[in-house]
């Protein structure tokens, strides 16, 4: 597979945001500018994704990390910060199992270690059923208006729907099968690297139980739960967002920085 698209800019650590099912690089746009100050923040654009729409998309958790890490190879990274939100969370935490000694920190966001995502607002089999019958567009329309606290009339939810309206239909189907047949959760004891998970407590795609689950079986793990937020924190609340990421980040690096 020829190398992922993707956004890149700044200089320093390498932060690498992974982004989510029906997203792209482009919904990390706020991001990569509050932070390339400090850090070579780079974003790939999943196979299927965004601006990767015309590669074939992945029907594994697995092969999606790969296809990031073959990228962070080609532009010869050889260590980085790691960030996933979603299904970017299972990519990360995919990654970061199998490349711990490359992982510096990791941010895990939105997410949870079970692909199957139990008490989900819908279950996986009604998204499938639903994104054959509506298509990619009216599916991003209608479930993305779930990850905002506000639903359509958020302030992000304009960018994240038309981001996930350019994904490739094989891929959307494709990423749904990967996610249900994927579980990490038994990795987690392995993922020694600093990890920040994040949290909005009005999530409707991975609740609570999931995100204990990582809280309690990361070793060495902080939980921030960002109230009056739904699944897509950092379209909601991103301020709030970029100070939880930058406090983590910053933590270990000396008093004299």
């Amino acid at each position: 597979m020829p190398d992922l698209p993707y956004l890149r800019a700044g200089s320093g650590p390498v932060l690498v945001l992974v982004h989510g099912y029906l997203g792209g690089a482009a919904q990390w746009q706020s991001e990569i500018d509050a932070f390339s100050g400090e850090y070579d923040v780079i974003a790939p654009n999943l196979p299927g994704f965004g601006a990767a729409a015309g590669l074939p998309g992945c029907s594994t958790i697995a092969a999606m990390a790969e296809a990031v890490l073959a990228l962070l190879d080609s532009l010869k990274v050889p260590e980085f910060i790691l960030m996933g939100h979603s299904m970017g969370g299972m990519i990360a935490q995919e990654m970061a199992a199998a490349r711990p000694a490359e992982v510096q920190k990791l941010i895990l966001y939105g997410t949870g270690p079970l692909g199957l995502m139990p008490d989900r607002f819908e279950p996986i089999t009604v998204s499938r059923e639903r994104l054959l019958a509506d298509g990619v567009a009216k599916t991003i329309a209608r479930i993305g208006a779930t990850w905002f606290k506000s639903g359509t009339k958020a302030r992000g939810y304009p960018l994240l729907t038309e981001v996930g309206a350019q994904a490739s239909p094989q891929a959307a189907l494709a990423a749904l099968g990967a996610m249900a047949s994927w579980d990490g959760r038994q990795a987690l004891p392995r993922l020694t690297m600093p990890t920040l998970v994040v949290w909005g407590d009005s999530d409707r795609s991975y609740r609570w139980p999931q995100v204990e689950s990582l809280w309690t079986n990361l070793p060495n793990v902080r939980l921030s739960v960002v109230p009056g937020a739904a699944h897509a924190v950092h379209l909601e609340k991103p301020a709030l967002f970029h100070s939880l990421i930058r406090d983590f980040l910053q933590e270990g690096c000396g008093d004299n920085a």
